[in-house]
């Protein structure tokens, strides 16, 4: 099979490798089938879309909606490598599955309107699906996922099928072709993982810091189970065979 690429930017390692972690253990992969690559690190370079299955992108610090003149060269840069990798992936119909950063990444490339109207706090939340598709094919209608972001999409572009909504944020996922997705949701996240990252992220500007053990202990009575099946669907139904030279 060939590999999958997990694009990250997380920059505190604590958060980076629970991240990965995450990603290997739910979506049944190992490190040889998903790769990861540190953005905020290392620059993207040229990514052959023949040498892999397929691309994830996961959460992180950056928010596309930041106003240009706060954004770091390191989040400019990031964001002009996305935006070139995005055109092709679109224009290729190459799977991809941009998770929360994800989200407005893909989003924004395609003409959505991305801002904070639908912040939502970090924890437990309601997802609906509101448009069958493959990528739900092993979770109920409606279930428990993880989120936690400053911005998210308020207005879809037409070409865009909306997938999944939740009470406080109408764009939890949406399909571009037949083969790009984005979740604001998080699919690789379970409560360990969201405690780490309450952990990490505790003077961030997502929650009061005086929050922080309520919201872990809330992230453990949550029955978010079904998210990690979207992940799983996304690689199953993507995996693709090496061609032997």
């Amino acid at each position: 099979m060939k590999p999958f690429l997990l694009l990250a930017t997380r920059a505190e390692d604590a958060a980076a490798d629970e991240e990965y972690a995450a990603f290997l253990r739910f979506s049944g992969l190992d490190e040889r089938s998903l790769v990861r690559h540190r953005l905020e690190r290392t620059p993207l370079g040229r990514v052959d879309l023949d040498d892999w299955s397929g691309i994830l992108l996961g959460g992180g610090p950056f928010n596309v909606s930041d106003p240009d003149e706060t954004k770091t060269p390191v989040q400019k840069r990031v964001e002009a490598e996305l935006s070139a990798l995005i055109a092709r992936i679109v224009d290729a119909d190459f799977p991809f599955l941009g998770a929360c950063y994800g989200i407005g990444t893909l989003g924004g490339h395609q003409g959505a309107v991305v801002d904070r109207t639908y912040s939502e706090p970090v924890g437990a939340v309601e997802i609906t699906i509101v448009e069958p598709d493959p990528l739900f094919r092993d979770v109920p209608t409606t279930f428990e996922a993880f989120v936690g972001h400053k911005e998210a999409i308020s207005v879809l572009p037409p070409h865009a099928v909306l997938l999944a909504s939740s009470p406080g944020c109408p764009v939890q996922a949406f399909r571009i072709g037949r083969h790009v997705y984005a979740t604001q949701f998080h699919p690789e996240l379970d409560a360990d993982g969201l405690c780490t990252r309450v952990d990490v992220y505790k003077y961030a500007g997502y929650f009061k810091p005086e929050e922080a053990d309520e919201i872990k202990a809330l992230a453990y009575r949550s029955d978010v189970r079904h998210p990690p099946a979207v992940l799983r669907a996304f690689v199953e139904q993507h995996a693709r065979a090496r061609v032997s030279p």
